[in-house]
């Protein structure tokens, strides 16, 4: 199984360091953990243009999107991270997410019920993650993914106090543990989806 953890910050900087961390130190047999990120890349937002739709292919803007698009959805199971940016995702994951349309137009089913979390890194320990983690959510069940959050008491998504840094953020035990968490569910339930 394939696992991607998608940083969708534009620096690499704390969510960096987050994902990283759980890339090493996470260990699941049988398991591939693959850190994806959109740090330096350009993606621009759909336009709504319905090229994808019109010509069952697809997107017809050449960016970055041509290379992330075939990593991205060729995984069995995905952890999408973002630090807050005004009590949201980064406008990179926005633009991302809405540039996946020619999943459905293009190759229906291609993402539908593979298994999914989220993750949100903030500044302030309550600076915007549940929300950031909530607008993550939809982004993946617009894309037919089945989401799953961490443990009893921390139910929708892992929630990351930085204090603006990263080596503060993986000194956070409590967020560190609902982080972990979120990717432990992840790999569970898309194990027991794969029998």
């Amino acid at each position: 199984m394939r696992l991607i953890l998608l940083n969708g910050s534009p620096r690499q900087g704390s969510t960096h360091k987050i994902l990283s961390d759980i890339q090493a130190k996470l260990t699941a047999p049988g398991v591939e953990i693959e850190l994806m990120s959109l740090a330096g890349k350009k993606v621009a937002p759909c336009n709504a243009c319905d090229y994808c739709k019109r010509q069952k292919t697809n997107c017809c803007v050449h960016d970055d999107m041509e290379e992330l698009f075939p990593q991205f959805v060729s995984a069995d199971a995905f952890v999408v991270a973002s630090p807050v940016y005004v009590m949201g995702p980064t406008p990179q994951l926005s633009a991302f997410f809405s540039r996946l349309r020619p999943v459905h137009h293009v190759y229906p089913g291609m993402l539908r019920n593979k298994i999914s979390g989220s993750i949100a890194v903030g500044g302030t320990r309550n600076g915007g993650q549940e929300l950031t983690v909530s607008i993550l959510n939809n982004y993946l069940l617009t894309r037919g993914l089945i989401v799953v959050g961490s443990e009893i008491g921390n139910y929708h998504g892992g929630k990351i106090w930085s204090q603006d840094s990263p080596d503060r953020a993986v000194k956070d035990t409590i967020g560190l543990e609902t982080a972990y968490g979120v990717v432990r569910r992840v790999i569970e339930i898309a194990k027991y989806f794969s029998k």
